[in-house]
């Protein structure tokens, strides 16, 4: 049996930390169920209902044992209200590259939560576990989630055409990657 994941604890800072999921999620769950977008993109399910948030909560924890992820709560250091999701997903045919995905609950949105941690698991994959090039992929039409690459020092390197299913049908994303190099500048 292989060794499952360590997903950490990381401070953020203003208020905010990284950390592992567990069941008292289960209101930002339903939260995000609500949200036209985040079900098509995310294993969140829609409609909710507890069972299915439970599953959801499980499944998150599943990646981490399975060895195929690193999934996060973005959540408030005091009260641990969690606010949206991050996960690292390491590549499985090349290790020294990993893609990172997130979505934030509508109620927490305008925060700058994303690009904190964004910028935060980046650095720790390139720091702490080695790798050497993170990668992010977003629907052009998001512009929200294009600011916080951008902010989060992650470098535009274009639109791959066709690229993923959404919602049932194949949509074109923009690539955007960060390397040392490019989040040196980012880091506190």
């Amino acid at each position: 049996m292989h060794t499952p994941l360590i997903v950490p604890r990381i401070t953020l800072g203003d208020g905010l930390v990284l950390r592992p999921w567990h069941i008292s999620d289960l209101p930002l769950v339903r939260e995000a169920a609500e949200d036209p977008y985040i079900p098509l993109v995310s294993t969140v399910p829609s409609p909710y209902t507890r069972d299915e948030g439970i599953a959801c909560v499980a499944r998150q924890e599943q990646r981490a044992r399975s060895r195929t992820g690193y999934p996060f709560v973005m959540a408030e250091a005091v009260g641990d209200r969690g606010l949206g999701t991050i996960g690292l997903w390491p590549n499985a045919t090349d290790e020294g590259r990993a893609s990172v995905g997130y979505w934030v609950a509508g109620s927490a949105r305008g925060r700058g939560v994303a690009a904190a941690a964004l910028r935060a698991i980046a650095s720790w994959a390139l720091r702490d576990l080695g790798f050497q090039r993170v990668e992010l992929y977003v629907e052009p039409w998001n512009a929200a989630s294009r600011r916080t690459a951008v902010k989060a020092g992650f470098s535009y390197e274009g639109l791959l055409r066709s690229w993923q299913t959404v919602g049932g049908e194949r949509r074109d994303m923009v690539a955007y990657s960060g390397i040392a190099t490019d989040l040196a500048d980012t880091n506190d």
